[in-house]
């Protein structure tokens, strides 16, 4: 079973590091690649010594500027199937996902799901160190999916997910078009669509100690108006 955890950088020269030593002391043999937009801080300098002490099982895909992390994940994507990889992961860097929850999320993929997602909702509220407003943007944004789609899934928004290789084989991935956190909402909606288990497996998030927040109004807004149109969108198989 080849596992992959990939992981969009930028500007993460707090935390990249740390990231690095963690996932790769876990049992299940995860491999890393990072997609690193051109962070200016020196990201991708830290992730190359990793490389060094590594080896093979860290990767570093480089672009040009701040490109979205729609189509990072999608770059990753990409690169993992290239590499047939069997499962793959998606989180952020900044250790508000608890990477000892990867191994649980693996065992799901083998147990029971298609698609599996690291739920702050599915159990309760289960974040940690963020205001209230923030909480109840968040948990009311993932309730508005539902409503609008359908789709039972608690924790829509949520960026620790993993896949089943099939699936990110059998999504057009030419054909997704959000780019920011509508995204994440966007890629479980098509996998659902196609009939995949999107399961959910609770876990603690717990905001970022270092770095700083990627959120802006701008990606809110992509996320608010493209959920409108998923209903709509004609789901088919890439070829």
């Amino acid at each position: 079973m080849k596992r992959l955890v990939i992981i969009p950088t930028y500007n993460e020269c707090e935390n990249v590091a740390r990231m690095t030593d963690k996932v790769m002391s876990l049992e299940g043999d995860f491999d890393l690649l990072f997609v690193d937009d051109g962070s200016p801080d020196g990201t991708a300098d830290i992730i190359r010594t990793k490389i060094a002490e590594y080896g093979s099982r860290v990767n570093l895909l480089e672009r040009s500027g701040k490109l979205g992390l729609g189509t990072a994940y999608i770059a990753g994507f990409r690169w993992a199937l290239a590499h047939n990889y069997d499962e793959i992961f998606e989180m952020d860097c900044d250790f508000s996902h608890n990477p000892d929850d990867l191994i649980r999320l693996a065992s799901r993929l083998e147990r029971d799901a298609d698609v599996v997602v690291g739920s702050r909702y599915v159990k309760g509220m289960n974040v940690v160190n963020w205001p209230l407003s923030r909480i109840l943007i968040s948990y009311g944004a993932s309730l508005y999916v539902r409503l609008i789609t359908g789709m039972p899934v608690y924790d829509s928004t949520a960026g620790f997910v993993g896949y089943r290789a099939e699936v990110l084989r059998t999504i057009d991935l030419d054909k997704v078009e959000m780019i920011g956190y509508g995204f994440q909402i966007e890629m479980k909606y098509t996998a659902w669509r196609h009939g995949f288990r999107v399961c959910e497996e609770s876990i603690v998030f717990t905001d970022r100690e270092l770095g700083t927040s990627k959120m802006s109004s701008g990606i809110f807004g992509e996320a608010f108006f493209g959920v409108l149109k998923l209903p709509l969108k004609k789901i088919n198989k890439s070829e």
